[in-house]
């Protein structure tokens, strides 16, 4: 994963921008291993997180237990690290089972997700679904506006129309590949690597988004999210570099144009999940970054 030259290295040449001032750059972090579900039953535990275009919903939820969802306005994203984790996702009068430590993509409309084991499944819905950005931790984190980040706009719908769709995440490294990326309508997910050991120190990867958000969701190990804000015109924008330690579960919101990296620091596993919201069109455009490309196509280029 850490080995000779970053993939993204030349994206991030290609695309860099002079850094806009007046900022509203926060970074938000949801430590779910040790705080206190947003919701909870006897069925399971549920954490939320939000950013600008997104929620992150963290579940750990009991055998026989369902997740639904009635009228989603749009697609969204369960996330199975757990290959023990088997589901059956039920929509549009059909069911769907979907083996653990894989990706799945959910129509919109009236869905449901049976865990007859139990689990803990992540799921990832944009702000459209306006019931778990109320529910977030952070509800209230976005009152500012963030206007540096373009409104949410979903890409084309897949090619053959909507199905559950999902996708094992066991994908073999290749070389000048980054990750495993996969995309829908409304998300982007890179499941990076697992990473046995902490990262070599000196082969870190800082960079910058311009519009951006990054969400960096920590399902094994411990992280340090190293964070340095540009020093702009405008010193109000200016703020000391922060360096923020997190262990599992949990999701970190990296702000643009925040430069920042991560180093794992466990002894052991350290899986690390990368997340978009829309799809990113650098990443889109690298031939085949994107595995499941031929399912969801990109926006034709505008004028």
């Amino acid at each position: 994963m850490y080995q000779g030259k970053d993939p993204r290295a030349d994206l991030f040449a290609a695309t860099s921008k002079p850094t806009a001032t007046g900022l509203v750059a926060n970074e938000q972090a949801g430590l779910f291993y040790q705080s206190e579900p947003q919701q909870g039953g006897p069925d399971g535990k549920h954490w939320y997180l939000r950013g600008c275009n997104f929620v992150v919903a963290y579940s750990e939820v009991s055998p026989g237990a369902g997740l639904e969802r009635k009228g989603q306005v749009d697609e969204y994203v369960l996330y199975l690290s757990g290959k023990a984790d088997d589901v059956v996702v039920e929509w549009n009068g059909e069911k769907t089972r979907v083996p653990g430590g894989s990706i799945a993509f959910i129509p919109p409309g009236d869905s449901r997700i049976v865990l007859p084991k139990g689990g803990k499944p992540v799921r990832l819905f944009t702000v459209r679904s306006k019931d778990l950005a109320a529910a977030s931790r952070n509800a209230d984190a976005y009152d500012a506006p963030r206007t540096h980040i373009p409104p949410f706009k979903a890409w084309p719908e897949p090619v053959d129309g909507w199905k559950v769709r999902h996708y094992p995440l066991d994908v073999p490294d290749e070389p000048g590949r980054f990750g495993r990326i996969f995309r829908c309508t409304t998300f982007m997910v890179n499941a990076l690597p697992t990473h046995v050991g902490p990262r070599d120190p000196s082969n870190m990867s800082p960079h910058h988004h311009d519009d951006f958000e990054q969400c960096s969701l920590a399902l094994a190990g411990t992280f340090t999210h190293y964070l340095r804000w540009p020093w702009t015109t405008d010193m109000q924008d200016w703020q000391a570099d922060k360096a923020v330690d997190v262990a599992s579960p949990s999701a970190f919101v990296i702000p643009p144009p925040v430069i920042h990296t991560t180093r794992a620091s466990s002894n052991g596993a350290n899986e690390l999940v990368d997340v978009f919201c829309p799809p990113r069109m650098d990443f889109s455009l690298k031939p085949g970054w994107v595995l499941n490309a031929d399912d969801y196509p990109r926006p034709k280029a505008e004028g």
